[in-house]
């Protein structure tokens, strides 16, 4: 495993919409693996691969400790109700700002295995999964943010 550099908005790779994976190959386990010692070493509790510059559409969650997940050409399946709350990213540090995201989501992905996998979550989680899969699709928080914070906030 490896920390990787995250990109720091303003670069342009921020912006693309990701590439599915065609097949799990022993590269896109190291990414997983680099991913997760990345988030980790910057207090994240998400990375989506963009973030370290792979143009794929690859996620990792952390939002409780020790429970990774990880998710390959992730899907929104399912949304239900509705929270405002502050929002944050590694690309972007030092920036806050409120969000309006759903309160429930549940994903549809693949695994590490190659596996089909459908995972439900709320609040942090669902807001984690929303914020996330955004960056797969040129997407930051602020596009979204109802208003930014300031430091004092």
């Amino acid at each position: 495993m490896a920390k990787r550099k995250i990109v720091q908005y303003g670069d342009e790779t921020l912006r693309r919409i990701c590439r599915p994976v065609d097949k799990i190959t022993p590269a896109v386990l190291t990414l997983l693996d680099d991913m997760v010692e990345t988030m980790r070493a910057a207090d994240g509790v998400g990375l989506a691969a963009p973030q370290v510059g792979i143009l794929r559409r690859i996620v990792v969650i952390e939002t409780e400790p020790g429970n990774v997940i990880e998710l390959i050409n992730p899907k929104i399946i399912a949304t239900a109700g509705e929270q405002e709350g502050s929002e944050g990213c590694l690309s972007l540090p030092g920036q806050f700002g409120i969000v309006r995201r759903p309160r429930h989501v549940t994903v549809r992905a693949m695994n590490r295995h190659g596996e089909t996998v459908e995972i439900s979550g709320s609040d942090l989680l669902a807001r984690a999964f929303c914020h996330e899969l955004d960056h797969l699709d040129g997407k930051v928080f602020i596009d979204r943010a109802i208003r930014m914070l300031e430091d004092d906030e």
